[in-house]
């Protein structure tokens, strides 16, 4: 039986088509598989950095004597030792926000913003600062190369410290629950029962955010850019 060119040449045509199809299915699902690892890879150092909480120095038990800061004895005391270009603290900063507006005036707060001695003015002019000032209750003021932050054990932006009316510690920790996630949290509901007058159910917290530290230029730019 004779066969003309037209009536094999599709058969021909499908088995040099076959192994190419099968070539470009393995490159894809390679691809495939790389792109899904490369993005669990992702998902997971983003879930590291958001849930590794920052280094916490010795914490006194009462208000520092040598503290420059003056401590109110007629309510609690919150002081929050912060630094002016970390991403990470416009969450506390919001949360302080909170707290202040659901206490109405039980409790007087400090933000202390890190101020290198040898920056410039407008350094610590940012807008963090400007919303940690436009809280009501709240006094912002600058930490001249952080010496209030070292007397009360604060080495990580947002640390927050609640003192009675004698001076002695109430609660030190964060008020959020990761880096940068506003909502409530175990922090923020500590603060608030004990200016309440009601137990926590915890006196310390794990604080989130970018060290506490004198930084170069070049440091503070990749800092804001995180």
């Amino acid at each position: 039986m004779e066969y003309s060119l037209l009536q094999i040449w599709p058969r021909l045509r499908s088995f040099s088509v076959q192994p190419r199809r099968k070539e470009t299915l393995l490159v894809t699902t390679l691809l495939g598989i790389a792109w899904t690892a490369g993005i669990a890879f992702g998902l997971r150092t983003l879930l590291s950095y958001e849930s590794t909480p920052g280094k916490i120095g010795a914490v006194p038990s009462k208000w520092p004597a040598t503290s420059q800061i003056e401590r109110l004895t007629n309510r609690p005391t919150l002081i929050m030792l912060a630094h002016p270009r970390c991403p990470c603290t416009r969450a506390s900063v919001a949360e302080l926000g909170q707290i202040m507006a659901r206490l109405q005036g039980k409790v007087y707060a400090y933000v202390m913003f890190l101020h290198p001695a040898q920056s410039n003015a407008g350094w610590e002019d940012t807008g963090l600062r400007r919303s940690a000032a436009a809280i009501p209750g709240v006094e912002v003021r600058s930490d001249v190369d952080g010496v209030e932050a070292r007397r009360f054990g604060a080495e990580t932006s947002g640390h927050t410290l609640l003192f009675d009316r004698d001076g002695r510690l109430l609660f030190s920790g964060g008020i959020t629950e990761f880096r940068g996630h506003a909502g409530d949290n175990t922090g923020e509901r500590a603060i608030e029962s004990l200016v309440n007058g009601q137990a926590p159910a915890r006196t310390a917290t794990s604080v989130f955010g970018c060290a506490l530290a004198n930084r170069s230029q070049k440091e503070d730019r990749a800092l804001c850019q995180k």
